[in-house]
């Protein structure tokens, strides 16, 4: 490296050294340090320039090197040379090192603190800068924030903050106040010494643009705890948020818009906000072109209004909902979501609710329904879930085709995306036309798919299998084989057979366009005949019939007219609920064949009976009303039809093997002589072979009727 030269004239530090005039960057970081220790200025120079260069290279190696000898401390030391040119070389090997976390411990142990902060005093700017830089690093630390503290850091970041001098430097010691003030117990401590007042001081003081954004910053980052929130609530942050609202410039709004969103996190910030006329002052940001305004104005609100109906009124009553619909038509993200989250916190009043669909919000729906962006997706389904409470909102989306894109969701593997898409799936299910719609769209499927998977099935997804299912009797009796007696049977029911879990169930109009075959027959009710048919005409209106293809309609079935005539005129007048069960289990009964006695069931015919009827009509599709010679399931299903168009209550369960039965439930004891039972019992109605018996459930007879 050199020659060592001993000078015997002088006292050596270590070992005084004589350097040749060698390139410096041919000096190891070793060699380097030593030199650090030597009094000569121009080696000083010479070695905090070297070192430097070793350290700026972002070399995790040649740092820990430094390190390891022992080159900290009298870096540490070299700042206090009088030669500027060493303490900046100095500040900036110092600045590199700190990158680095275990050195910035050590430079807190060694005693760093108080000469950095020497050099805040400084007549040259560069060496200030500096020195703000390296205690941005470290002051990330706790301990050091501490020592920080006690050595009137803050004290001394505020004077510089005060003086429009040093505004150069504002940016900078506002980013080391905000680590001082980042954990509650430092706040406590600077708040105690007038800090904080000073702070909010310099907040509301006129100055560059940059630097009062930077305050506000600084007071978003403080705001991040609970704590801090209540300590700023109680010095009245919000009148000063509120005053930097109205203020030119843009960078300044849109920082102060980030510190209302934060410090809305606080309930009583929300109150103070609203009372001191903040919210018209935010909603009056979103005219303004700038979308990271927008941005940050929306999200103000939707932490405003979130679990607050007062502020989700204010915003009302300021004209806020007619521009957040606007904005989820915008290009910005994170704008189209916090403006649906926002309208969503609002939608849960009815006046507001009204309001916000005149104003076309289910139409600017469709489209984030569509997005790829997850939180755009959480906050439009959440939004569509409180709007299509409404029955008017639920036909909008249906015309204006964001059924498709929200039955789509369900394609997500996303959790909460999931999640929310059920549960607006389910309030859009609410209409038999709606739900159809998203059966059609492949809803059912997706959902029996979600509902099989371990990872994806949840509440509501099942919550939403169930919404649809109420709205398509057919497929539901299908899939889970059971109907409650709140399952109103109505014209255009079928029953398919048992459904397979996750297989496609065809609707009836396709079922009836099949060619004849040999699998299971599709048995339809159908009340209404003629002219009477009220489906069959709203479809003739709806759908013009063309001049090739006449539109399809379900057969007449006048035999089960009659049947539903005869038990109003009948089963009704009857004033025993006991009686009129067994006399409606009679009536069904000689429609389809009369009692079979259990050693003789073999020997009926209905399995031929029902192949007649389908060579007969043509068709995989046999009216209940045509079967006169029908086993359980199509006996269970006609009394179930029956006994719904009368207003009796009664289950629907199919069983294995073609076996079906109704349950119901009657109370015990003449209801003449108020010997009524306090709790109904459940039975289950013989309609085979001692048709009008009543089986208590679960008792022998029962299962045996209801098994093989």
């Amino acid at each position: 490296m050199g020659k060592k030269v001993k000078k015997e004239s002088e006292t050596p530090c270590k070992e005084t050294l004589q350097f040749e005039p060698l390139p410096v960057e041919a000096k190891t970081p070793a060699t380097v340090v030593l030199l650090l220790s030597c009094p000569e200025e121009d080696i000083l120079v010479k070695a905090c320039e070297a070192i430097h260069k070793f350290a700026e290279k972002v070399d995790f190696v040649c740092k820990v090197k430094i390190s390891d000898n022992k080159g900290l401390p009298p870096l540490i030391q070299l700042l206090s040379s009088p030669d500027p040119d060493v303490k900046k070389n100095s500040l900036e090997i110092i600045f590199n090192l700190v990158q680095d976390h275990q050195s910035r411990l050590a430079l807190h142990e060694l005693g760093g603190i108080p000469p950095l902060l020497e050099q805040l005093k400084s007549d040259f700017p560069v060496i200030q800068h500096l020195a703000l830089k390296t205690l941005q690093n470290v002051t990330t630390d706790t301990d050091t924030c501490n020592t920080f503290r006690e050595e009137q850091g803050f004290e001394k970041l505020m004077d510089i903050l005060s003086n429009m001098d040093f505004r150069d430097l504002h940016a900078e010691a506002l980013q080391v106040v905000a680590n001082c003030l980042s954990d509650s117990k430092s706040l406590q401590l600077i708040h105690k010494g007038g800090g904080l007042t000073r702070l909010m001081e310099s907040v509301l003081t006129p100055n560059l643009p940059e630097i009062q954004s930077n305050a506000v910053k600084c007071i978003a980052r403080v705001a991040q705890s609970s704590e801090n929130r209540k300590l700023l609530h109680e010095q009245n942050v919000e009148k000063v948020l509120v005053e930097l609202l109205s203020v030119a410039d843009i960078s300044v709004k849109t920082a102060t818009c980030q510190a209302v969103s934060v410090m809305s996190f606080h309930l009583a910030s929300k109150d103070s906000f609203r009372d001191l006329d903040g919210i018209p002052a935010v909603v009056q940001l979103l005219n303004n072109e700038s979308l990271e305004l927008k941005e940050a104005a929306t999200q103000a609100l939707s932490n405003l209004t979130h679990s607050n109906q007062l502020n989700a009124f204010a915003v009302y009553e300021a004209g806020g909902d007619e521009i957040l619909v606007q904005q989820l038509y915008g290009s910005c993200r994170r704008t189209v979501a916090n403006s649906a989250a926002t309208l969503g916190n609002m939608a849960g009043q009815e006046v507001i609710r009204c309001s916000i669909l005149s104003h076309g919000a289910i139409q600017a729906l469709v489209k984030p329904l569509q997005s790829t962006d997850t939180q755009v997706l959480i906050n439009t389904t959440l939004c569509l879930t409180v709007l299509a409470c409404d029955t008017e909102a639920r036909a909008e989306l249906q015309n204006a085709g964001g059924l498709h894109p929200l039955v789509n969701l369900l394609r997500s593997y996303h959790k909460e995306v999931l999640h929310h898409t059920c549960l607006a799936i389910n309030v859009c299910a609410s209409d038999v036309n709606t739900a159809a719609e998203m059966c059609q769209f492949g809803a059912l499927e997706m959902l029996q798919e979600i509902n099989l998977s371990v990872n994806r099935r949840s509440r509501f997804s099942e919550l939403a299998m169930i919404s649809l299912l109420n709205f398509n009797l057919s497929v539901k009796y299908s899939l889970t084989s059971h109907l409650a007696s709140t399952d109103i049977i109505s014209d255009g029911f079928y029953d398919v057979g048992k459904a397979c879990a996750g297989q496609r169930i065809q609707t009836l109009e396709e079922l009836s366009k099949q060619p004849v075959n040999e699998h299971r027959q599709i048995i339809v009710v159908n009340t209404a005949t003629g002219k009477n048919k009220k489906d069959d005409k709203q479809k003739n209106e709806t759908q013009p019939e063309s001049p090739t293809e006449k539109p399809w309609k379900m057969m007449d079935d006048v035999s089960l007219q009659l049947l539903v005539n005869k038990a109003k005129n009948v089963i009704l007048p009857l004033s025993d609920e006991r009686e009129q069960c067994a006399a409606l289990a009679r009536l069904v009964s000689e429609a389809m064949g009369g009692a079979v006695e259990m050693e003789k069931l073999h020997e009926f015919p209905w399995v031929l009976h029902l192949s007649e009827l389908k060579f007969q009509l043509r068709s995989n599709v046999v009216p209940i009303g045509l079967i006169s010679r029908g086993i359980y399931c199509h006996r269970a299903l006609l009394f179930k039809c029956l006994a719904d168009c009368i207003g009796m209550s009664c289950t629907l369960d199919r069983g294995e093997y073609s076996r079906a039965w109704n349950e119901v439930l009657l109370f015990n004891g003449n209801p003449s002589m108020n010997e009524r039972s306090s709790q109904p019992c459940r039975y289950i109605v013989d309609l085979m072979h001692q048709p009008g018996r009543l089986l208590t459930a679960n008792t022998p007879a029962a299962v045996q009727y209801q098994t093989i």
